[in-house]
């Protein structure tokens, strides 16, 4: 049994990584110890551009959690380091998947490396690299990642992908993927009453979660436009950077008011659960990925997923199997894996392989991997 100090958002956080760091605490306490040091703010309002950080979900993912980390108040990093030091884990866990938190980690990072027992620092990242970047910083990124995970004596990632470009940036780092496990766990048994009244006589495609450019629904717009077959779009989640006028403006000029229907909100776990049960199929046409918490919902509820070719996703998402693939930002090729989808009839084959290929996701391999790192680091040379 290892003594774990994990690092991150839980609830009442909402999202992706907050639902992981949940979900691994849960994991990792079925055989070892964990101290969960989650944040008593993760966002400041201004900088934060959805309507709350918060989960609304009635039944949300939970586990035991400490709240004192605060990224902008070093003070709070101090009093997480002293927590630390009193508990003497074996390892440490922190999430890296946005340079926003860069001088929490390398501050907490510096101190952990001064500690006396040392525990050994994994960093398990979601995203090497933001989504979306600007010039300067994908100018300053690459020193930004030495910096801060230059101090980890190990990683996790969860793409090929994500692999080659960490050890682009360390190439002596000791690097480990994993699959993004599943998120079947997100509204169970789920209930929930959809907030839209949705066509019975055509079949729906879903397209769920944050909505920002990188996930191109501009692109399935355009797909749907070329699509002959009767289908409908329900579009389900937050549109954030003030997307949502544009993505309107889009439907009304391709003329399919009358085949989509939005919901700009943020999906409790239920509502999601549902919106994806309803579904025909969960289609996720991004410009960019590392992996996708979507992808390992909508299978952990056994709905094929059409993605595309980026990141990881090609790696979650078998081709002929478990979904389809196609090139990115080309909506033909979309509009053709649709049709083709709906033609050949492929839901219940799909769900099928889907059903009985998810152990490959389960939380275990993950689980095994971390603690297989905990007995070879400590024949690593630490990466300075």
């Amino acid at each position: 049994m290892k003594r774990f100090c994990l690092l991150g958002p839980t609830y009442p956080y909402r999202g992706g990584i907050a639902h992981y760091t949940t979900l691994l605490a849960q994991h990792l306490r079925e055989a070892h110890e964990v101290l969960l040091l989650s944040f008593s703010r993760q966002y400041p309002t201004w900088l934060f551009p959805g309507k709350s950080d918060k989960d609304p979900s009635e039944r949300p993912l939970q586990t035991e959690a400490h709240y004192e980390l605060d990224p902008l108040n070093p003070l709070t990093w101090q009093r997480t380091l002293r927590q630390i030091r009193t508990w003497q884990p074996d390892v440490v866990i922190i999430p890296w998947w946005h340079p926003y938190f860069a001088p929490v980690w390398a501050g907490l990072g510096w101190g952990i490396q001064r500690l006396k027992p040392q525990p050994q620092l994994l960093f398990i990242c979601h995203n090497v690299r933001p989504h979306e970047q600007g010039r300067l910083s994908r100018l300053l990124l690459p020193k930004v990642l030495k910096t801060v995970l230059g101090r980890g004596d190990g990683f996790i990632v969860h793409s090929q992908a994500d692999r080659t470009i960490l050890q682009s940036i360390l190439p002596q780092a000791q690097i480990t993927v994993s699959s993004l496990p599943t998120y079947a766990a997100l509204g169970g048994e789920s209930a929930a009453e959809l907030p839209v009244e949705l066509p019975n006589d055509r079949p729906l495609l879903l397209f769920c979660g944050l909505v920002r450019p990188y996930k191109g629904l501009d692109v399935l717009l355009e797909a749907m436009a070329l699509l002959k077959r009767p289908l409908h779009l329900l579009i389900a989640g937050e549109f954030w950077q003030g997307g949502l006028p544009i993505y309107q403006a889009q439907i009304e000029q391709l003329d399919l008011a009358d085949c989509v229907i939005i919901v700009n909100d943020y999906l409790p776990d239920e509502l999601l659960a549902a919106c994806i049960d309803r579904a025909n199929v969960v289609v996720l046409p991004y410009r960019s990925a590392t992996q996708s918490a979507v992808v390992q919902t909508a299978f952990g509820r056994g709905k094929p997923v059409i993605t595309t070719e980026v990141g990881g996703l090609a790696e979650a998402v078998e081709d002929g199997h478990t979904g389809l693939v196609v090139p990115p930002e080309n909506p033909q090729a979309l509009a053709e894996a649709i049709d083709y989808y709906f033609a050949q009839n492929l839901e219940t084959a799909f769900s099928e392989n889907i059903a009985a290929g998810n152990s490959r996701f389960a939380w275990t391999h993950l689980i095994n991997k971390i603690e297989a790192f905990t007995l070879e680091s400590a024949t690593q040379v630490k990466l300075s």
